[in-house]
């Protein structure tokens, strides 16, 4: 099975050629899904979800699941 893979905002526009989806049997942790999905390290405070809740880089993921990367938020 295959986990969905998804970048938004700036880390969208920065990382050429992410791939969508990543082989579940090769990923633990949300973290795993940022190293084969991309060859950019992951950068610091950058937020995740897995099946739309926020979670830590961390947490495990199972295959279905869909991972989302955000860029840290600020506003005033």
């Amino acid at each position: 099975m295959t986990i969905r893979v998804k970048f938004f905002a700036s880390l969208r526009e920065q990382i050429t050629d992410p791939k969508t989806e990543v082989d579940g049997a090769l990923v633990k942790t949300i973290s795993d899904v940022w190293k084969q999905a991309t060859d950019h390290p992951m950068p610091p405070h950058v937020l995740c979800s897995v099946n739309l809740e926020h979670k830590d880089a961390t947490e495990p993921v199972n295959d279905g699941d869909e991972v989302a990367f955000f860029p840290p938020i600020t506003g005033g």
